[in-house]
């Protein structure tokens, strides 16, 4: 195992009926931003949940920030932030809303050029504006991280970032709070949660057995899980653990001491940018290619996978690990998801522009051995076409 330092400062406050602590959590701070989506957050009753325990705290409300937050939404945001004098936004929402808010935070207190340089400078923040969370939508691991991924429309770029300073200080987790998701979104929770786990789990082996098991035991939770779920919109036992499974999934105990890959999420980042698939669709897509080319390098923990996720007999390693990669897929398929280029209108010229976009950004040695080039990334894209 590597040596590693771990540091996750989130409390987190799980399970229904917790709103009422919300008092107490923005005691501290003076005026607050409510920051949300689209308007579902109306729908479901937590806007009004939220709203009837604030009492006297004066606020300001932001609405809109997209599926894919883009810096053309944020930075509005972060305007209204300076004008109004809001020291805390809490943020109610999926990962995406976590995101656009995490952004905010950051750009809101910088001060040495233009807020996008954060994310294309991959500048270290040396002050950020402290925020919440309250999580409608588990997928991304959001409200217990420090990450962010925001996409610029102006110039076609999805770009991931991450610092100390913007892990949330609460995040408020409610399973019946995804009693209302359309299928669509619980589908792709369960798909971010899963190759989340695997872009730190099938690498390499280092001899580190804690979170090897963590990330197999997680992978089988999703696995048992996304079907009832889908089945059964309102059994809160099923949706506490597929919101708890997602949380586990990336808050950085899987990736302590260990090779990390993330390949597929940069890859599918561009999917994103140039065709405006969902985020989890892309990773759908391009993890079966990236396990099938890169399988001799992933060897030790592809059979790993396949013995202890899928319960297949490692006698014979390479039909072990081809049957898994094939489960995974039929996985993603049966949850409503389809796994293919073709399936989305994308041929070998999309598949040639996402390689020069990679090139353009140096993107040019990905994956944990630091071997995916372009001209690897078109062979994993080829497979899956």
């Amino acid at each position: 195992m590597k040596n590693f330092e771990f540091y996750n400062p989130v409390k987190v406050i799980f399970g229904k009926d917790n709103y009422s602590k919300l008092p107490e959590l923005l005691s501290p701070y003076n005026k607050i931003m409510l920051a949300f989506g689209k308007g579902s957050i109306k729908q479901n009753g937590i806007y009004d949940k939220i709203k009837s325990n604030l009492g006297n705290k004066a606020y300001v409300e932001f609405w809109g920030i997209e599926p894919n937050p883009t810096y053309e939404t944020l930075i509005k945001a972060v305007e209204i932030v300076k004008n109004e004098n809001v020291d805390f936004i809490l943020a109610a929402g999926g990962g995406s809303v976590i995101d656009g808010v995490k952004f905010i935070c950051a750009a809101v207190k910088y001060k040495d050029g233009g807020a996008w340089d954060i994310m294309a400078k991959s500048i270290k923040i040396k002050d950020a504006l402290k925020f919440g969370t309250i999580l409608t939508l588990p997928a991304t691991g959001s409200e217990m991280n420090s990450n962010l991924v925001i996409t610029h429309n102006g110039i076609g770029e999805k770009l991931a970032y991450s610092s100390p300073l913007l892990f949330p200080t609460f995040s408020i987790l409610d399973p019946e709070a995804m009693y209302s998701l359309p299928d669509r979104q619980i589908s792709n929770g369960v798909i971010d949660a899963f190759v989340h786990i695997t872009e730190q789990y099938i690498t390499y082996p280092v001899n580190a057995a804690v979170q090897d098991a963590w990330a197999f035991s997680l992978l089988k939770v999703l696995i048992d899980i996304g079907p009832k779920v889908l089945k059964d919109r309102t059994n809160y036992d099923e949706n506490a653990n597929l919101m708890w499974a997602a949380t586990m999934a990336l808050n950085g105990l899987l990736s302590a001491g260990v090779p990390t890959d993330w390949s597929t999420h940069y890859i599918g980042h561009e999917l994103t940018a140039m065709y405006g698939l969902d985020h989890a669709v892309t990773l759908a897509i391009v993890l079966p290619g990236v396990l099938r080319v890169m399988k001799d390098y992933k060897k030790d923990k592809l059979l790993h996978f396949a013995q202890n996720v899928w319960n297949l007999n490692p006698e014979y390693p390479d039909e072990a690990i081809d049957k898994a990669i094939i489960l995974t897929e039929e996985f993603f398929n049966s949850l409503g998801v389809k796994t293919k280029l073709s399936d989305y209108g994308i041929g070998e010229y999309g598949i040639d522009q996402i390689c020069i976009r990679l090139d353009r950004k140096n993107y040019t040695r990905l994956g944990e051995n630091k071997n995916i080039s372009p001209d690897i990334v078109k062979q994993i894209l080829l497979t899956v076409i």
